[in-house]
C-alpha cells in the first residue's frame, strides 16, 4: 500500500489514532470546601497532592502531568490508577472536553465518550433516548430503528419489566449507565472512551460488554477503558497505562503492568 507521498507502507503497519504529547492539564477550582461524595473526594484527593497555587480564592489543581503516549488502530488499552489519578480528567481531554494548558492531544477520527455523546434527557424516555442518542453519535434514523431492539436487549433495562417506556428518570444509576453503553456500542467508532461503564450491572452484561469492546477492536477501532476492576481490564485490554498522581507511572502489556499496580495497592 502506498501512501500520498508514493512511499510503500507494510500492510501490517500501525495507524496511531490518538497521540498525547507532554499534556498537561489543570483545573481551577473556585473555593476550599470540603465538601461530601466521591466526586468532591477524589478532587480533595488531587488539590491535596498538588503544588495548589491560591490566588484571589482560586486554586491551580494540577490533574495531569506531562504525559506522552501513542495509541494504535486495534488497541484496547486500559487506564488504571488510585483514586484522583487523573484517569478520567485525561479521558475528557482526549475527547476534546476539556482543554490542555501545555502540550497537545492529536487524534485521527472522532473520539467518542461514552454517556457523553449519548446526550440522553431524563424527562424522556428511554425509547426516545434511544433515538435521541443515536443520532447525537451521527446515526440515522434508518439505522437506529434497524438496531432498536438490539440495543434494548443488549442493555438488560426490560428484563424485569417495560422500562424503556418510562422515562429514564425513573431509572436507576445502572440501568441509565447499561442503556447508555448500549446506545454507543451500536455504532462502530474511532476512538470509544469508556469510563466505568462495565462496573455496572450483573455478570452476564459485563460480559456482552466486553465481547463488544473486542468486537470494536476488530473492526479497526481504539477503546480506552477505566476500570477500578482488574479482572476487566485484564479481559478486555492488552495494553495499560497506569496513571499515578497525574503522571504515567508506566505503560506496557497488561500483565506486567497490572502485577505492578497490585504490588503498589497491596492487592
Amino acid at each position: 500500500m502506498a501512501d500520498n507521498t508514493g512511499t510503500t507502507q507494510p500492510a501490517d503497519a500501525r495507524v496511531p489514532t490518538v497521540v498525547a504529547d507532554g499534556v498537561d492539564i489543570v483545573y481551577r477550582v473556585n473555593g476550599t470546601g470540603a465538601g461530601r461524595g466521591s466526586a468532591t473526594a477524589a478532587l480533595n484527593r488531587i488539590v491535596r497532592r498538588g503544588k495548589a497555587e491560591k490566588a484571589a480564592g482560586v486554586r491551580r489543581v494540577h490533574a495531569v502531568k506531562n504525559v506522552s503516549f501513542a495509541a494504535y488502530r486495534g488497541e484496547a488499552i486500559g487506564l488504571i490508577g488510585t483514586n484522583g489519578s487523573g484517569k478520567s480528567t485525561l479521558l475528557k481531554a482526549v475527547a476534546g472536553l476539556l482543554p490542555v494548558e501545555r502540550g497537545r492531544i492529536f487524534t485521527d477520527g472522532q473520539p467518542s465518550l461514552l454517556g457523553v455523546n449519548a446526550a440522553l434527557m431524563n424527562d424522556l424516555t428511554g425509547e426516545r433516548n434511544v433515538y435521541l442518542g443515536g443520532l447525537a453519535m451521527g446515526m440515522s434514523r434508518p439505522q437506529i430503528k434497524e438496531r432498536y431492539q438490539e440495543i434494548v436487549d443488549f442493555s438488560g433495562i426490560n428484563d424485569k419489566g417495560d422500562f424503556i417506556t418510562l422515562p429514564m428518570r425513573t431509572y436507576s444509576s445502572g440501568m441509565a449507565a447499561r442503556l447508555r453503553f448500549s446506545i454507543a456500542a451500536a455504532k462502530d467508532h474511532d476512538v470509544l472512551l469508556v469510563d466505568e461503564a462495565l462496573a455496572t450491572g450483573d455478570r452476564s452484561f459485563q460480559k456482552r460488554s466486553e465481547e463488544r469492546i473486542r468486537e470494536l477492536r476488530e473492526h479497526a477501532g481504539t477503546v480506552f477503558l477505566v476500570s477500578h476492576s482488574n479482572k476487566s481490564i485484564r479481559d478486555t485490554c492488552d495494553r495499560v497505562l497506569w496513571l499515578e498522581r497525574g503522571e504515567l507511572r508506566l505503560d506496557g502489556p497488561t500483565d506486567e503492568v497490572l502485577k505492578e499496580y497490585e504490588k503498589f495497592t497491596g492487592r
